[in-house]
C-alpha cells in the first residue's frame, strides 16, 4: 500500500521533471489564430480545452460572428460562388510523455509521440464548412481518420445545422478530444460483452436545433457499428442508432438529458443486440476559474455475447465527474484538472474505477507542460506521467 507521502513525493518529482522536459518555444500558431490574427485565448482556456466562445466558433463552423468574416480570411477570385481561403488552414498537435508505474515491467515508458495530429477545417463556402484531422497514436501506429465531417448551417434560414460525417457520439454533452486529462470518461467508451457499440465515433447524421432560450437538441442517426474500416458498405448490418440529447441554461448551470436506442446484428450467430442508453447530465460554472461537470448514464444490452444458447441482458451503469480549476483565470497560465470514473456491469470485464489528478502549465499558449497522476482501483495499479502537448 503506498502511503500520501510517497505519493506526494512522486508528484513533486513528475512536476521537477515537467519543467526538465520544457521545450523550446514554438513560433507557429495554430490554423484558425493564424488566419484570423488572434491568440489562442480567444477560443481557449487553456488548449485544448474551449471557453464559451470557443464553443459558439466551433457551432458556427468555424466562423466569426455574421458580418464580422475579415475579407482579408478569402480570396477574391471573380466568382460569386467560389470562397477560397487564403491560406489552406491545415495545423498540427503533438502529445509526448514519460510514464511511470512502479509496479509494471518496465517501471518507466518514454511514449513520445504519443498523439501526432494533423488538422484542418473551417468554412468553405457561406455557411459550409468542414473538419478533419489525420491521427497517430500508441507509438506510431497510424489510427487514420477520426473526425471527419461536413456542416451545414441555418439550414433555410432557421436555426437547425446539420452535419454529416464521421464524429462522437457524445460531443453535444462533453468533447473527449479536447479534454486536458490522459484519464478518459470510461461510460462513454465501454463495451459489454462482444458488443462493439459505444458512444464515441460513428458514422452519420446530426441535426442541431437552437431553440429560444439557449435550449439545444441534437438528433442523432448512426450506423452503430462504430469507425473500422469500411468494405463494400460502411456499415455492417441492416441497423441503425438513434440519439437525441437536449440541454437546457439555468443560471450558471446547464442540465442535459441524453438517450439513444441501435440494434446489432452477430457477427456469426444472426443473433440482434439491443442497446439502450439515458441518462443525465450537469455542468455548474462557479465564477469564471471553476467548472464541476458529470454524467451519469444507464446501459443495457439484450444478448450482448450474440449468444443463441444463453441469451440474457446486462446491466451497466455508470459516470464520470470532472472540476477543472484555472488559478489564474481563462487567460491564466495555469490549470487543474480532477476526473474520476466509476462503471458497474453485470459483464466484469465492463467494469471501471479510476480517477486522475491534472495539473498544467503554458509556456507558451500552445506549449503546455502537463503532469498527472491516476489510480485504476480495478487492476490497482498507480501510474504517474509527466510530457508536453504542442500545436503550431
Amino acid at each position: 500500500m503506498r502511503t500520501p507521502h510517497a505519493v506526494l513525493s512522486a508528484l513533486l518529482a513528475a512536476a521537477s521533471l515537467a519543467l526538465l522536459l520544457a521545450p523550446l518555444d514554438a513560433a507557429a500558431i495554430p490554423a484558425f489564430a493564424r488566419r484570423y490574427r488572434v491568440s489562442c485565448t480567444t477560443c481557449h482556456a487553456p488548449v485544448p480545452r474551449l471557453k464559451p466562445y470557443g464553443e459558439e466558433f466551433a457551432g458556427r463552423g468555424f466562423a466569426m460572428e455574421p458580418g464580422q468574416e475579415p475579407s482579408r480570411a478569402t480570396l477574391d477570385v471573380g466568382d460569386d460562388l467560389l470562397q477560397l481561403p487564403r491560406d489552406f488552414p491545415i495545423a498540427v498537435r503533438f502529445d509526448g510523455f514519460v510514464d511511470w508505474a512502479p509496479d509494471r515491467d518496465p517501471q518507466v515508458d518514454f511514449q513520445t509521440p504519443f498523439v501526432f495530429k494533423a488538422l484542418a477545417g473551417g468554412q468553405i463556402a457561406e455557411r459550409v464548412s468542414y473538419y478533419t484531422y489525420f491521427i497517430i497514436e500508441n507509438g506510431g501506429e497510424a489510427m487514420g481518420i477520426e473526425d471527419a465531417w461536413v456542416q451545414f448551417s441555418t439550414v433555410f434560414g432557421l436555426p437547425l445545422d446539420v452535419v454529416v460525417g464521421q464524429f462522437q457520439i457524445c460531443d453535444p454533452i462533453v468533447k473527449r478530444e479536447l479534454r486536458l486529462t490522459r484519464e478518459d470518461y470510461e461510460i462513454l467508451r465501454v463495451t459489454p460483452g462482444l458488443s462493439t457499440t459505444n458512444l464515441t465515433y460513428d458514422r452519420g447524421l446530426i441535426l442541431a436545433w437552437h431553440a429560444p432560450a439557449q435550449v439545444d437538441v441534437q438528433a442523432m442517426l448512426t450506423n452503430g457499428n462504430g469507425i473500422g474500416p469500411g468494405a463494400a458498405t460502411f456499415d455492417d448490418d441492416r441497423y441503425k442508432t438513434g440519439s437525441l440529447r437536449a440541454a437546457i441554461p439555468v443560471g450558471p448551470v446547464r442540465i442535459g438529458l441524453f438517450g439513444s436506442v441501435g440494434k446489432a446484428l452477430g457477427p456469426t450467430t444472426g443473433m440482434v443486440n439491443t442497446t439502450v442508453y439515458w441518462g443525465p447530465d450537469l455542468q455548474v460554472m462557479i465564477g469564471e476559474n471553476l467548472t464541476v461537470s458529470g454524467q451519469w448514464l444507464s446501459r443495457s444490452d439484450s444478448n450482448a455475447f450474440f449468444d443463441p444458447a444463453n441469451p440474457g441482458s446486462i446491466e451497466t451503469r455508470g459516470g464520470w465527474l470532472e472540476a477543472i480549476w484555472l488559478p489564474g483565470g481563462p487567460n491564466g497560465t495555469t490549470s487543474v484538472a480532477l476526473l474520476g470514473n466509476k462503471v458497474v456491469s453485470d459483464d466484469p470485464a465492463a467494469r471501471r474505477e479510476s480517477a486522475g489528478l491534472h495539473g498544467g502549465y503554458l509556456y507558451r499558449r500552445n506549449v503546455k507542460l502537463v503532469a498527472e497522476a491516476r489510480y485504476d482501483w480495478e487492476v490497482d495499479e498507480a501510474r504517474f506521467s509527466v510530457g508536453t502537448v504542442v500545436a503550431f
